[in-house]
This record gives structure tokens, sequence and C-alpha cells, in this order.
């Protein structure tokens, strides 16, 4: 497979360089009413539909997204709705009392509120969270942490974005870069997706790819670029005590030009049992392992 990487944008897990925000917000009028016109909107024709979301707002859906962003105090909360038959589950894994009251709430009305229906690929597991976005840390703040950078080149799946998180989460990561132009915004897909991973690690967006791996670099970063055409293979115990910034590329096109050519080194990874690609989640887990292994 092929690889790039850059970006900047989103969350930390607690605390992390974020400013204080208020543990949750009562939903107000300008809510009620905007989610009043959704229905409306389904009234007239549009059956369906879900309702339209407040701006800057993100509805969460299914149990470890949720009780993820329950548990971050970064978070700002404004509805939490759950059907009677979830809350032992989201207890389960987020102990009571929530930081917001929870509208009990039948199956079918979640499934409008979501927007949910056959084909969407929305599976809420009885449970949804209408929360603010989170915002990002500055770069060379969430560089302070531990571990290595992943970077994404143009990965616009949010599933395969999410996936790639909880990756970096499970490997120590510090932080995930994409471009902000060509990457998916924080949505419930590329959440559940992360598995929590979203609330613990920083999503960070950036505009130009090249110009954050120079920051990169001037931060002591070795960056390495994966594309499975190079004649090097990636070889964890070779970086030593360096830390590195992981950049994958679209499956398709793997890296552009300038991302590859700002890279300290490109590297495949082996595979000896002769498949010639892997997915981009699947490539970004084998690798994030690889360098990672010190012996």
């Amino acid at each position: 497979m092929q690889s790039a990487g850059q970006s900047v944008n989103q969350n930390t897990g607690p605390g992390a360089g974020r400013p204080e925000r208020p543990a949750s917000r009562p939903q107000g009028r300008d809510n009620r009413d905007e989610n009043k016109r959704g229905e409306n909107k389904r009234g007239r024709g549009e059956p369906g539909r879900a309702p339209a979301t407040p701006s800057g707002a993100v509805w969460l859906y299914g149990t470890h997204a949720v009780a993820a962003a329950l548990q971050n105090p970064a978070r700002l909360f404004r509805r939490l709705v759950i059907t009677e038959e979830a809350q032992a589950a989201l207890a389960a894994e987020c102990p009571t009392p929530w930081p917001i009251a929870p509208e009990i709430t039948p199956r079918d009305k979640i499934d409008q509120l979501l927007g949910a229906r056959q084909g969407s690929g929305i599976v809420h597991q009885g449970i949804a969270l209408l929360t603010d976005q989170l915002s990002s840390p500055a770069l060379l703040d969430a560089l302070k942490q531990p571990g290595p950078v992943l970077v994404l080149d143009q990965i616009s799946d949010p599933r395969n974005v999410g996936a790639l998180m909880r990756t970096a989460q499970a490997f120590g990561a510090c932080a995930v870069i994409a471009q902000d132009r060509n990457a998916p915004e924080e949505t419930g897909a590329l959440a559940k997706a992360a598995s929590g991973a979203l609330e613990t690690i920083p999503l960070l967006r950036t505009v130009n790819i090249a110009r954050a791996l120079v920051v990169l670099k001037s931060a002591e970063f070795w960056v390495v670029g994966l594309d499975g055409h190079a004649p090097s293979k990636l070889h964890g115990p070779s970086f030593g005590k360096r830390r590195v910034a992981l950049v994958l590329g679209s499956e398709g096109e793997g890296m552009r030009r300038l991302t590859r050519e700002t890279c300290d080194e490109i590297c495949a990874l082996a595979m000896p049992g002769g498949m010639e690609s892997l997915n981009v989640s699947a490539a970004g887990a084998v690798a994030l392992y690889e360098i990672t292994r010190k012996a």
C-alpha cells in the first residue's frame, strides 16, 4: 500500500491543552427551535431525514463513543437520549450519575434524530449524545506528550480515520494530524470507529501537510512515509530512540509529491505472504506496531 500524511484538529483526553469548559449545558430555546424546524421539514415530505444539528455540535452514538465522551471534561453536552434497555450498558462503561440528565427515548425516535435507516451504517445501540465539537490544542502543545505522531494525507473516509485514531491511541501516539481540506469532520461515524479514542488523542487539522512535517522535523521527529513500492522495509528497532512521525497517504494515490519529498525516508511494510497492499487502517496498525517495536 501507499501512504502520506498531514493535518491538525481536535481533542485530547482530560485536560490536555484545553481551556476549562463547563461540564454540561441545558438545551436552550434556539436548539429546540432548530430541532423543531428539522422535524417540520420531515413533515413536509422528506421522511427519514434527521432534524438539523445545531451549528458547532455533533451527534455521537454507540455505547463506547458516548461513554468516553461523557467522561471527557473538555466536552460540552446538550442532550443525552437513550432507550430504557440501553441504560445498563452505558452505566457499565460510564457509572452514574452522568454529567447530563438522560432523556428516555424510544429507539425509533433515536433513529429519526440520527437519520438512521437501512443502509445508513448508523448503529446507535439505543444511545446518542448531542455535544459540541471538540477544540484542538496547538500542534507544539500536543507534541509535549510522549509517543509518535500519525500523519494522514488525504484520507477522507471517517471510518478509516476513526480506526486509525483507535490504533494510534493503542500504540501511544501523541497526536493524529490530518489535512483540513481532505479529511472528515468530527462525526458520529468517526467517533464510533475510534471507539473512545476521539476523547483521548488529539485529531489536529492543518492546511499544509508538508509545512506540518517541517514543524515536526524542527521538533526532532524523524518523518517516515509509508509506500508499498519502496525498496526499504519498515524496521522499528532501526529508529533507536528517535521519535517518529509516520505518514500515510490515501489508498488510491498514496502520498502526494510534496509530502513524499518532505519525508526523511520512505519505507514499505514487510509482507512475506505476498499481498500487494492492505487497507489503510490495517497498514497503519501494522506500521505503528513496527515503529514502536524496539527489538
